[in-house]
């Protein structure tokens, strides 16, 4: 994966070149590309995931996309629910989210392949947004508890050991966020303010907010499994 960045005047954009050059080795990619009325204009959107993001599933006739706002939740979002400080574009929460996302795909990882990132600077603060390829066939793990055996379970602890042995500190690992593909292979999403990190407690932080969100799906006991998995041999 080859990372590229260009800016047109207050908007930057961070792209995997080998995803959106043409054969002039041009980008197919500018900051229309980000928005989501570019898409429904052109009636590209095939669906919309849950959640305050409202990340669209759009059709660009090769692949499938997912293009996530990034949006603010919370307290903060009384004050402003798209803008973030602004502190350059390489501290964005967009060009972070796409490095690392990159890296870990890089490294056989089972992440969505990024495609993206714009970041539109407005004096003081910016908004951004993310595009990565849509995973097909996939469901949340919390869609899949009722029928999740010990053995998907044991595979979800894996994936995980798999990404904690890389280093990374998921700050939102929950049930929404491991999906579940028709092959029964897992993949993780939504790297936002996630970070490489020497082993250390915030392992452990991981699993109990997982278990967290298990009890919030009622199916706590799921925990046990996972955490069998996660100890065994890390392989997903």
């Amino acid at each position: 994966m080859r990372l590229t960045r260009f800016q047109r005047g207050k908007v930057f954009i961070l792209y995997d070149a080998h995803s959106v050059c043409d054969a002039n080795a041009g980008p197919q990619i500018g900051p229309e590309t980000f928005r989501p009325d570019f898409w429904r204009v052109r009636g590209a959107v095939t669906g919309e995931a849950p959640g305050r993001g409202a990340s669209l599933f759009i059709e660009t006739g090769d692949e499938h996309w997912v293009l996530r706002p990034y949006r603010r939740g919370g307290l903060a979002a009384r004050v402003s629910e798209s803008r973030y400080l602004w502190l350059g574009a390489e501290r964005s929460r967009a060009f972070r989210e796409l490095r690392l996302t990159a890296r870990l795909y890089d490294q056989g990882l089972p992440v969505p392949r990024p495609i993206g990132a714009c970041v539109w600077r407005h004096g003081l603060t910016y908004e951004a947004a993310l595009i990565t390829v849509r995973l097909p066939g996939t469901q949340a793990l919390a869609e899949r508890l009722e029928r999740a055996d010990d053995t998907l379970l044991a595979r979800v602890g894996a994936t995980i050991r798999r990404f904690h042995d890389a280093g990374l500190d998921h700050v939102d690992l929950n049930a929404r966020n491991l999906l579940v593909d028709a092959d029964e292979r897992l993949w993780l999403i939504d790297l936002d303010r996630c970070r490489l990190r020497r082993p250390g407690t915030w392992r452990e932080a991981n699993l109990e907010r997982l278990e967290r969100s298990l009890a919030k799906f009622g199916a706590a006991e799921a925990m046990a499994a996972i955490r069998r998995g996660y100890q065994g041999p890390a392989s997903a």
